[in-house]
């Protein structure tokens, strides 16, 4: 029996008011205690939830991927609604860097596993919540053992990797998948999997090449935007669990914070998803490294600096070109002396200012958009050696000069 008639999946064009097509099947329901009754008056009074719906959220497993800054509202409005089994699957630690949108987590849970602090806060909302805690990075050996056991996964992670295998796990899973992302002023939002909607895939069949797409820790995120949409997945994990409800299966939610806009687009199931489609030819997790373009087989390899090698060499007066890839507006926060402020997307048509015949050192935040940088520029014929700062400048801060700042 498929996962899909264990569960009673929603079926294209179910929900609504007033009709129940849930993932949680009958058999699982369970009374509400008293306690159950005025803690969750509130659902009660809704029609659209009532005392079957609250049965519902209690019989759910849902799983939080990621436990950063989508994943904090996710599992607290999950956990306060009464979701009965709630999975936290992290294998990160606090950083201070974390606490400006991360609001599961505080100044004592610095350098914590995000897995344990998260799950001390969501106790803190509902001691009735069992929580399962997955300390552990999800690869395509681990993902279809420890997805197998939800209802619901929604996504919170914050790379292409982790989204492709999510994606492919749950559709080959037959599990509904609530997505987000976020970068800067600007978040999405949408189900895949559910009601015989499309997946991922059919939105971006291939990923963007390496370095274009910026994290959230290279490219900044407004502190608020990650509640706006996290709690959106929250209220889309919550509906498909009721039944009920226009939710968003077969549309893209954009939502704009720093203009305050939002715009919709409409999501057709691709017939030729390699994943989802009418002759899927994905039957099993892959190297999503690897298809994302990142330690690729045939990867150009990349010199790397650490920050005391780099020190060493400028205090022997090595000639060296240092070559500072961030943007300006990143320039105003940490300046490296005498580096050339080149901006990633010129590297290329810029190469001709480099002198091939010095050693070049490129620097970024964390070393990652150089070590882009020095493989775009190789790819497009510069000769000179070229070498990437390790861990950026946040390592040179951290190691050399005490006095720059991290961030």
């Amino acid at each position: 029996m498929s996962f899909a008639e264990r569960h009673n999946v929603m079926t294209p064009g179910a929900g609504g008011k007033g009709k129940r097509v849930s993932i949680i099947s009958e058999d699982r329901l369970e009374g509400l205690s008293r306690l159950d009754m005025a803690r969750y008056s509130r659902h009660l009074l809704l029609p659209e939830v009532g005392v079957e719906g609250q049965q519902r959220l209690k019989a759910a497993r849902v799983l939080v991927a990621g436990a950063g800054g989508l994943g904090s509202p996710l599992a607290l409005y999950l956990a306060a609604a009464g979701v009965g089994v709630l999975g936290l699957l992290d294998f990160d630690l606090v950083e201070e860097s974390n606490l400006q949108r991360q609001i599961l987590h505080s100044v004592k849970d610095v350098d914590r596993p995000k897995t344990a602090s998260a799950r001390d806060r969501v106790r803190d909302v509902n001691l009735a919540l069992q929580v399962v805690v997955h300390n552990t990075r999800l690869t395509s050996k681990n993902a279809l053992s420890i997805l197998k056991d939800y209802d619901v996964v929604a996504d919170g992670t914050d790379n292409f990797p982790a989204r492709y295998l999510i994606n492919d796990a749950c559709a080959l899973l037959g599990i509904p998948l609530v997505y987000g992302s976020i970068l800067q002023f600007e978040g999405q939002a949408a189900v895949f999997n559910a009601r015989g909607g499309p997946c991922y895939r059919c939105l971006h069949p291939a990923p963007p090449p390496p370095g274009l797409v910026p994290s959230c820790g290279e490219g900044g995120v407004l502190g608020a935007l990650p509640g706006i949409i996290g709690t959106i997945q929250a209220c889309e994990v919550i509906k498909l669990i009721l039944g009920s409800g226009q939710g968003l299966t077969g549309r893209l939610l954009l939502v704009d914070a720093w203009e305050m806009r939002t715009r919709e687009f409409r999501l057709d199931k691709d017939p030729n998803c390699p994943v989802c489609g009418e002759r899927p030819t994905i039957v099993e997790l892959m190297d999503y490294e690897e298809f994302c373009g990142l330690n690729r087989k045939d990867e150009i390899l990349v010199q790397s600096l650490t920050a005391g090698e780099l020190r060493e060499r400028l205090d022997r007066r090595e000639p060296l070109q240092i070559i500072d890839i961030r943007e300006p507006h990143e320039q105003t926060l940490v300046r490296f002396e005498n580096a050339k402020i080149v901006p990633f997307g010129q590297l290329v048509r810029r190469m001709d200012e480099f002198d091939p015949s010095v050693d070049a050192v490129f620097i970024c935040k964390i070393g990652q958009r150089s070590l882009y940088a020095i493989r775009e520029l190789r790819r497009a014929g510069y000769q000179g050696r070229m070498f990437n700062l390790a861990e950026g400048l946040n390592a040179w801060a951290r190691e050399i000069d005490a006095g720059l700042t991290q961030y």
